[in-house]
């Protein structure tokens, strides 16, 4: 396993739309294994593969149990997602692994059921709430070209465009 290279905002890779996943095979399951562990290794929940620069409709969850741990059991490989009911709202902070060190409050669906694939092709649906719902939203609007700073009223993006200029000088130095 490999960890890779993570495509930072504003790269124009990520407004990029993700094609469908047609072959389920051993590269599929080597970028799969090659993310989990680019984003375990960088203490993200989710990363898309278009974040890696695969223009794939290929993601990972992991929000970890209870205590926050997060492997094998926890772990949700998400292969064509198409969202079949939403409902509710809920807001909350929020990150992302191509916008590093900004956090901001998004409102996202408080629950979601969700039809995917995983690595072997065989369908799932699955009904999520609070952090796994904002989970599969956010990494799914990666798939879509969009990143959650767009998600933020005019003030909070005027912000954010302020905040992200002082981080990239301050990465400079």
């Amino acid at each position: 396993m490999a960890i890779l290279d993570i495509v930072t905002y504003p790269n124009k890779i990520l407004k990029q739309i993700s094609k469908p996943v047609e072959r389920f095979d051993k590269e599929l399951h080597k970028l799969l294994d090659d993310m989990y562990e680019t984003m375990i290794a960088k203490n993200g929940v989710g990363l898309a593969a278009i974040q890696v620069a695969v223009p794939l409709r290929a993601l990972i969850i992991d929000i970890g149990d209870e205590d926050g741990n997060q492997g094998e059991k926890t772990k949700i490989e998400v292969i064509n997602p198409e969202f079949l009911e939403w409902e509710g709202s809920i807001k909350d902070t929020e990150g992302c692994l191509s916008v590093p060190e900004y956090f901001d409050e998004v409102e996202r669906y408080e629950r979601v059921k969700v039809k995917f694939f995983d690595r072997f092709g065989k369908e799932h649906i699955m009904d999520a709430k609070g952090l796994l719902s904002v989970a599969f939203q956010h990494e799914t609007d990666h798939l879509d070209g969009k990143l959650f700073i767009e998600r933020l009223d005019y003030i909070r993006r005027k912000k954010f465009e302020k905040e992200w200029k002082k981080l990239l000088k301050k990465r400079k130095k």
